[in-house]
């Protein structure tokens, strides 16, 4: 069985051999058939390996067919705007000043052409420089012309991207138009600023029309305006501040130089007076006012409307730079050195003033330089003012106490109305006008409060009764020391007249009342009787008839006792009249009542006596000129020229209302921190 199935499995092997042999021979017959046929193909090959390339190519770049189409879009408006951008730089080759607004229009639309420019470029390079990737990837060969010509577009695109920076650089379009509005803000500037002119009538009614009045034209404020918004968008604001500060603080100065400021740098000592100290604070305050009111109100509302639109902070810090360059620290500086001065009791009145004219202007002060930019300025005013408040009180505390160390000085060896008691009064008076009273109470009262303490009511006059007691007593004490009880007579009957006289009628003498001045009244009549008896008194007695008989046998001894009386009188009249005629009475009407007084005490009885015996002189043969040396009408015009001021020498019957004048020239230093001679 299994030899059978052998030769079956041969025979089947020996049938697919066959077969397969009889395929192989037809294989063989058509192979040799399209042999030339191949050969052929083969030789066609490289051209058709070529174009298979460039299909392959084409059909790769249809991959960024998309990044093509979105950048040309783009690329055709950076085409047109660049064309737009050279007509606009051509434009603004133009003078601004013929037509500003429309300029500006220009400077704008350049602007937004470059940054639209700037934009769209940037946009077309990101597209192109994905294609340029994709081509680098793809491309063996670096000469390929589609990577050439697009490498030399993006250059193309780059260069135009960076002529927005290119044109605001030095020298380029945008800059040298930004150029031009700076130069015209300037110009606008210098063209309309104009200094001020100060008057003396400036305040009130005429202060307020300046201040409520624009030095600029609307016109002009909107032009600025409108550059600073186009040099704001520019980032260039710096340089127009500066131009501004520059050309409102140079008109500033020319407005203040123009007041002849040479005062406020001369120190105390250079001052050649009193009265030229009180005739520069005078000035001080005038035109402190002008320049607070007029100037820098004026400039602080223009800062405002010129950078309205800009920060904040920029206007204030310009009006801040305008006001320290106009030199209202002078002024400043001027308060603290007369602040700087001995502190005697005129320099009260000269701090009050200070203090008047800074209180004046507090409200414009706080307004004006109320801001962090003048920060400097407000520490300057408020040291100021401290030192003022300060001084004053501080003077005006030991007011009293001066009055007391005159004491020791001596009096007026005429027996005249002493320089301390005219001035003291007068000072007082001062003190006490509308023009001061207020003031000072108002200093005192800040002073206290700034010390913690409760304010007293009647600070004021309780130190003004002080003043006066101890000049009632400094008058008391001086007339002691007279040796002549006759001229300490005349100089109370002076002096207690004056504080009655000068005084009624007055603040001073309204505040020491009626019982007080009436007093004063009475004192001097005592003191006018007692001095008529304790100089004249003796004299009537030296003429006295007694022993004088007119009949023949008593005539001889009747003449010698004439001659014996007349020159006893002649003798004592002299002795008098000559120390009188030193004596003065300042008031005239009770120098002419005076000398009335001792016209009546002595002519009668002279003109009597000499009428019933002067016939016994005459008859006696002697010259009458040798014992008779007055006449009744000569002892009369000699007595009524008694007590006459001497030439220059202070104290006249009129009455000094105004303490700021001669009486501080003369009297200041009698009242100061160290004693003085009256």
């Amino acid at each position: 069985m299994e030899e059978s199935g052998s030769i079956d499995n041969l025979l089947a092997a020996r049938r697919v051999l066959k077969c397969s042999l009889e395929k192989s021979r037809d294989v063989a017959s058509e192979i040799h058939k399209t042999g030339s046929r191949l050969q052929e193909v083969n030789q066609r090959l490289p051209s058709l390996e070529a174009a298979i390339k460039t299909i392959g190519r084409k059909c790769s770049l249809l991959e960024i067919r998309g990044h093509i189409k979105h950048s040309v879009g783009p690329a055709a408006a950076v085409v047109k705007v660049f064309d737009a951008v050279n007509e606009l730089e051509n434009l603004l080759l133009s003078d601004p000043s013929s037509d500003l607004f429309r300029y500006l229009s220009l400077v704008k639309q350049l602007e937004e052409a470059l940054r639209f420019l700037t934009d769209n470029c940037g946009l077309v390079i990101r597209w192109l420089e994905e294609v340029e990737q994709f081509l680098e990837d793809r491309t063996v060969d670096e000469d390929d012309w589609y990577l050439s010509t697009l490498r030399k577009s993006l250059m193309i695109l780059r260069e135009l991207q960076a002529m927005e920076g290119q044109s605001r650089l030095s020298g380029g379009p945008l800059f040298d138009a930004l150029e031009k509005l700076e130069t015209e803000f300037r110009h606008l500037l210098m063209e309309n600023s104009f200094p001020m002119a100060f008057s003396s009538t400036s305040g009130g009614e005429k202060t307020r029309n300046i201040s409520a009045s624009s030095p600029l034209a609307v016109p002009v404020v909107q032009k600025l305006q409108a550059i600073l918004e186009r040099i704001r968008g520019n980032n260039r604001i710096e340089s127009c501040i500066r131009i501004y500060v520059d050309v409102r603080s140079s008109n500033a100065r020319a407005t203040m130089q123009a007041l002849d400021l040479n005062y406020l740098d001369i120190s105390l000592s250079e001052f050649e007076s009193v009265q030229r100290i009180e005739e520069s604070i005078d000035l001080w305050s005038n035109h402190l006012e002008f320049a607070i009111k007029c100037v820098l109100d004026q400039e602080y509302r223009l800062s405002n409307d010129v950078f309205q639109k800009v920060e904040s902070d920029v206007w204030k810090s310009c009006f801040a730079e305008i006001a320290v360059q106009s030199g209202i620290q002078s002024f400043i500086k001027f308060g603290n050195a007369i602040t700087k001065g001995k502190k005697d009791a005129v320099k009260l009145l000269k701090l009050l003033d200070i203090f008047a004219a800074l209180n004046k202007l507090r409200i414009d002060f706080n307004r004006l330089f109320g801001g962090n930019s003048c920060a400097e300025i407000q520490i300057q005013t408020r040291d100021l003012i401290k030192k003022v408040v300060d001084g004053a009180c501080e003077i005006f505390q030991e007011l009293s106490v001066q009055v007391d160390l005159q004491r020791e000085s001596t009096p007026p060896a005429d027996g005249s109305v002493p320089r301390l008691l005219t001035f003291v009064t007068d000072y007082c008076n001062q003190l006490l006008e509308d023009d001061y009273r207020p003031i000072l109470i108002q200093v005192l009262g800040i002073h206290q409060i700034w010390n913690h303490k409760e304010f007293e009511e009647g600070i004021l006059s309780n130190e003004i009764h002080k003043i006066m007691r101890g000049v009632e007593l400094n008058l008391d004490t001086w007339a002691k020391r007279y040796d002549n009880t006759a001229l300490s007579c005349l100089f109370m009957m002076n002096n207690h007249w004056y504080l009655f006289k000068n005084l009624k009628g007055t603040k001073l003498g309204d505040l020491m009342g009626d019982s007080w001045l009436k007093g004063h009244e009475q004192s001097s009549e005592y003191y006018a009787a007692v001095y008529l008896k304790e100089s004249w008194g003796k004299l009537p007695s030296l003429l006295s008839e007694e022993g004088l008989i007119l009949f023949s046998e008593g005539r001889i001894v009747a003449r010698d006792l004439v001659k014996k009386r007349l020159k006893a009188f002649r003798d004592a009249f002299d002795e008098i009249y000559q120390k009188q005629t030193e004596w003065v009475v300042s008031d005239k009407s009770l120098r002419v009542k005076t000398c009335q007084n001792v016209v009546e005490m002595i002519v009668p009885v002279y003109r009597k006596f000499m009428g019933n015996y002067m016939i016994l002189i005459e008859q006696g043969g002697a010259s009458p000129n040798k014992y008779v040396k007055y006449t009744g009408e000569n002892l009369e015009n000699m007595m009524g020229s008694l007590f006459q001021p001497k030439l220059g020498k202070f104290g006249s019957s009129t009455k000094c209302t105004h303490l700021i004048g001669k009486i501080k020239n003369v009297v200041s230093s009698h009242f100061s921190s160290t004693p003085a001679a009256a």
